[in-house]
Formats: structure tokens, C-alpha cells, sequence
């Protein structure tokens, strides 16, 4: 169950219109690191959270508090949009500063579909997609994404700060930098807790250590042109995990076979001189199991 209040968690009082700003702000809310991704990406982390106390009611905090920020940045562009609707006819330009702001870079949007309102879109109008969500299970895995999203949001949020004199903007942006900070060290405070209850490992899952090859779990391969990669903790020192020592491969040699893929089914069409053999099953209206082979037996040649 979730109940709504009708007053914010922080002020939303910008000091005047500006609809060219309410643009960028839609970062903030529809963006792949805004409001709305992290408030659906907490609240599936902790509807999916299998165990009960303090991790699940904390995921579950957070996550309502972000439903609040989504309320907060979208009332701030729909005031941002203030007293500027749109006009019928681009002759009035010159005396209407709605049609000029539209010219001169409002979303055109905000007034045709959203009637002078946010739309659930970022700053490019592209709509907020449910993919930004990761919500996987592991909650290692979970507050280690949890911790990127907060800092790239309050990375952008910082640089919105910089790109508006409106005071009234800007106290709601200092309130939201300051959340950002505390939830990225939260989320770090919970991994380290995680680590303590021995719920999870270093690396999600804990599992498959005596399978993996064990050489290439802490061995740095130098692949670029730049000389000093090999100057971190990161070798010739123990990891994070405490199983494995960091090394450093100075001149590494490929391990595997020449890249090429199969040959293609002649079929597909694809440019092809033979150099890779005959293909050895049709790619296309190939099917598997008893359906499949029904089909082979009554068209062998699928014509």
C-alpha cells in the first residue's frame, strides 16, 4: 500500500518562468539516470527482495522517497512552464515569449501533448524506458547499480545546478544533490553491511570460484598504449575478495582461434567464397525438437 500527502518532501518555487529550462530538467525526471529510474528501480529491487528486515524495509524507504522526488521535479518543470501555452500561428512571435521560447528551444511537447506539463521523457523527448531498471535478485549485484545511478543522477543534477540563476531552482536542486549524496553513501554503507552478514561475496554471485579458470581472475592484461595501468592496488597486491592477488601481463598473446564465424546458408544471401567449407545446417526455417522434425520428414527441403 503507498499514501500520498499532498505537500512535497522539499519546496518547489521556481522565481519565474522559464521553459527553455524546464527543457533540461526533463533529464532529471524521464532521463536513464533521472527520478523515474531509480524510483522504479528501487521499488522492483525491493518488491523482489526475498529476505524480510532491515535490507527489504530500507530498499523500500528509499524507493518511496524517490516517488516523492519524481512529484517534485515534475511539479517544478510544470511551474517552469507557467503562463506560456501555445499560440496557433508563428506571426505572433515577436509579441508572445511562449511562441518564442518555442522557437527558441522550448519542447514544442510540453504544450501539444502534455498541455503545458512534463512529459515522462528525457531532455531529448525520447519516453523513459523500463530498461534503465536493473533489478536482478542479488542484492550485491543491485547496490552496486544502485550506487552508479545515484552518482551519475547527482553528476547531472550538479550540472543543471550550473546552468540556472533561479534561486528557487536552485534550492531544489541543493536538496536533491544532498539526498544524492546520502543514498550513494547508503548504498555503499549496505554493501559493506551485506559483506559482514556474510550474505554475499565480493563478486555476485559467490559461486563457481573452484570452476572458473583461476589465472585470468587477477591477472590485468596491458591492451592499451597507456604505460601506468599497472601502477594501482590493483596488482601485485590482494583484491577486494581476499581469494585472489592482483598480476599484470605485460605482453599478452591471444588464446583463441582466428575470428571468423561459421559459413553462411546460402539462403541468407551473405557474400561468401567458399574459403570455410560447405554450411553444415540451414540457418533459416530450421526448427528443433519433434516439431522440427516433423517438418524435415514433410519438406525436407523447406521450399
Amino acid at each position: 500500500m503507498f499514501r500520498h500527502t499532498d505537500y512535497m518532501q522539499f519546496d518547489v518555487k521556481p522565481e519565474k518562468p522559464d521553459p527553455v529550462y524546464a527543457q533540461k530538467l526533463q533529464e532529471l525526471l524521464g532521463g536513464a539516470y533521472g527520478e523515474m529510474t531509480v524510483t522504479m528501480q528501487y521499488l522492483m529491487q525491493g518488491w523482489n527482495c526475498r529476505i524480510k528486515g532491515k535490507y527489504k524495509d530500507l530498499i523500500m524507504d528509499i524507493a518511496t522517497e524517490e516517488i516523492g522526488h519524481v512529484e517534485m521535479i515534475a511539479t517544478m518543470i510544470a511551474r517552469l512552464l507557467e503562463s506560456t501555452p501555445a499560440t496557433d500561428s508563428t506571426k505572433n512571435a515577436l509579441g508572445d515569449p511562449v511562441v518564442a521560447a518555442v522557437m527558441g528551444g522550448m519542447d514544442p511537447q510540453h504544450a501539444i501533448i502534455a498541455g503545458g506539463a512534463p512529459t515522462l521523457s528525457d531532455s531529448q523527448g525520447v519516453p523513459w524506458n523500463g530498461r534503465y531498471v536493473t533489478a536482478s535478485g542479488n542484492l550485491l549485484a543491485d547496490f552496486h547499480a544502485n550506487v552508479t545511478a545515484e552518482a551519475q543522477g547527482r553528476v547531472q543534477t550538479a550540472r543543471l545546478w550550473h546552468m540556472t540563476d533561479d534561486p528557487g531552482v536552485k534550492a531544489m536542486l541543493k536538496f536533491n544533490l544532498a539526498r544524492d549524496t546520502y543514498h550513494q553513501n547508503m548504498w555503499l554503507a549496505a554493501i559493506e553491511e551485506l559483506q559482514a552478514d556474510g550474505l554475499e561475496g565480493v563478486i555476485a554471485p559467490n559461486d563457481l570460484f573452484d570452476e572458473e579458470y583461476e589465472e585470468h581472475a587477477e591477472t590485468l592484461w596491458h591492451l592499451s598504449d597507456g604505460p601506468d595501468s599497472d601502477k594501482g592496488r590493483w596488482v601485485n597486491a590482494p583484491l577486494p575478495d581476499g581469494r585472489h592477488t592482483g598480476k599484470f601481463l605485460a605482453d599478452p598473446q591471444p588464446l583463441g582461434d582466428m575470428q571468423s564465424g561459421p559459413p553462411p546458408d546460402p539462403k541468407l544471401y551473405v557474400t561468401y567464397d567458399g574459403s570455410l567449407g560447405e554450411p553444415r545446417t540451414p540457418a533459416m526455417g530450421t526448427e528443433k525438437g519433434l516439431m522440427g522434425k516433423l517438418k524435415d520428414a514433410v519438406d525436407p527441403d523447406k521450399t
